[in-house]
């Protein structure tokens, strides 16, 4: 008999209930809550999916007595990211989250010592690592030799409304931060550092600026380079955006949507993708003490992409991605308190390694 592990998710939006389906289709999962600051909306979502046993509420303390989780979904807005993720942790909860990790880099960062200071696995729900050809595309760039160059290009014209029509930096905060992440795992490498400009075109609807145009430097040497827009309609791309990587033995393309340049669409087909290939990889971490892809520690490396860019992008210079940490990393360190701001100040580098960090998991 399936051993089930029990859910409690947080936030009603589009994407919550897109989760919560994702949740409530398993076997080894029973959703036993959903929170949000509109009850009505959580009660609606969990009646909708038949889940009339399960408890909402407008805050997680208001559920986790009674139902007694053994893991948090949070897929709040980013501004919520910190405090749903430190209050999780703080009562002993596993956190998996939307992406980004958290709305600021110095937020982040604490969230990745409270990780470390409570024991508990903290992962962050990249999904584009899971679609269907992104690891066969990654094979393939590794076989290219030393790659010298790695480009991707993202056009759409979505319009949202909520929150993304409002934020200060759209594209680099929403849906860069997907390609970036992409970029350092399809490289097999971090930032080093970034000239990035942003811009807002006169047409677009959105109150930031909702395009981007970014080059990186990464720890091997290569360039990564991004142009990305959400006001763009008309052949639009792939929501992975299309790729290519030149390497020194040959060059590998990637639409985003079919399989790679010379690849059968049965090379990919590896498993469950996008949200529920997160969980997949979550709930075996759970099981078996194993690090996931999207672990706390690694993704720092993705948000610190995001904010060295905005900050090339605003002060129009190149900007150090050692540097964007280091200023994070003072801050978290003025913000924080008691035991996590005493793990956050004993961290020799940064980002910190994940090899300190003792994680307790449910059996």
């Amino acid at each position: 008999m399936t051993t089930q592990q029990k859910a409690l998710l947080v936030g009603a939006g589009p994407m919550g209930r897109e989760w919560l389906r994702a949740l409530a289709e398993r076997d080894d999962v029973e959703v036993v809550g959903l929170v949000d600051l509109d009850e009505a909306a959580a009660r609606a979502a969990l009646d909708a999916r038949g889940l009339t046993a399960a408890a909402s509420g407008p805050a997680i303390e208001s559920i986790v007595d009674g139902a007694g989780p053994d893991f948090v979904v949070d897929v709040t807005a980013p501004a919520a990211h910190h405090p749903v993720t430190m209050t999780a942790l703080r009562l002993g909860l596993p956190v998996l989250g939307e992406k980004p990790l958290a709305a600021t880099l110095a937020e982040a960062l604490e969230l990745v010592a409270a990780a470390e200071v409570h024991g508990r696995l903290f992962m962050v729900g990249q999904s584009r690592r899971y679609e269907p050809h992104a690891a066969r595309f990654r094979e393939l760039v590794a076989g290219a030799g030393p790659v010298g160059i790695l480009t991707a290009a993202m056009y759409r014209a979505p319009r949202f409304g909520g929150f993304r029509d409002v934020m200060d930096h759209p594209l680099l905060l929403d849906m860069a931060v997907h390609a970036f992440d992409a970029a350092r795992w399809f490289l097999d490498a971090d930032p080093v550092g970034v000239y990035c400009e942003e811009f807002n075109p006169t047409w677009s609807w959105y109150r930031g600026a909702a395009a981007a145009s970014a080059t990186f430097e990464m720890t091997t040497g290569a360039r990564f380079v991004y142009t990305g827009s959400w006001c763009s309609p008309g052949h639009e791309t792939s929501w992975n955006g299309e790729w290519r990587a030149s390497g020194a033995t040959g060059s590998v393309l990637w639409d985003g949507d079919g399989p790679p340049l010379g690849v059968t669409p049965s090379d990919a087909d590896g498993g469950p993708y996008g949200i529920r290939g997160v969980l997949d990889e979550f709930l075996a971490a759970l099981r078996t003490g194993s690090t996931p892809t999207g672990e706390c520690h690694d993704n720092l490396s993705t948000l610190a992409m995001v904010h060295a860019a905005v900050g090339s992008a605003r002060e129009r210079r190149h900007v150090r991605v050692a540097d964007v940490l280091a200023a994070a990393h003072e801050e978290a360190c003025r913000r924080a308190v008691g035991p996590v701001r005493d793990r956050l100040r004993s961290w020799s580098t940064l980002p910190p390694t994940a090899a300190g960090a003792r994680q307790v998991h449910p059996g």
